[in-house]
């Protein structure tokens, strides 16, 4: 009887501790979700590489700003754009890149806040070993849409300026 006790609290011991480490995984792997929808695969000449786009709110909106979260697969980029209103990007996963035409790069992670004045001409977009995600916010839309420029070229890219 003493040694059947001490069986069976060893073996609760095992599942109990089982059971503890199945969700600190699977609560790991929901932190490295992103709670913003990847969206849907776009094509289109405006960028380099494999994007995702999951636009968000109304486009009747009086708020005269558009918004969405924009996925980048490692390389992946934009074209050389701007923006007649400005934009502000909230940087949500992985590690990317901002450059303004003439300026060095910025290198860009979780959290990071890149404010682009108006008609500034940029890209963004996804380092070389990094997915790369933000929310987008085109703002003032109502001054007129993104005006889109051409590709930053592979030299372009794989000659980067950083500036941390």
């Amino acid at each position: 009887m003493k040694h059947t006790f001490k069986y069976i609290s060893i073996l609760l011991i095992i599942v109990i501790s089982a059971c503890n480490s199945g969700n600190n995984s699977s609560e790991t792997s929901k932190q490295n979700e992103s709670i913003f929808p990847k969206g849907e695969k776009i094509a289109s000449n405006n960028f380099s590489g494999t994007v995702w786009v999951q636009m968000m709110g109304a486009n009747d909106s009086t708020l005269y700003a558009r918004f969405g979260n924009v996925t980048f697969e490692p390389k992946a980029r934009t074209n050389w754009h701007s923006h007649p209103g400005g934009q502000v990007l909230f940087i949500t996963k992985g590690k990317g890149y901002y450059q303004a035409l003439g300026q060095p790069a910025q290198l860009l992670n979780k959290g990071d806040v890149v404010e682009i004045p108006r008609d500034v001409v940029h890209w963004h977009g996804a380092a070389p070993d990094s997915e790369f995600a933000h929310i987008a916010i085109s703002l003032n839309s109502d001054e007129g849409n993104v005006v889109w420029l051409g590709p930053v070229t592979d030299e372009e890219y794989k000659d980067l300026n950083i500036n941390n």
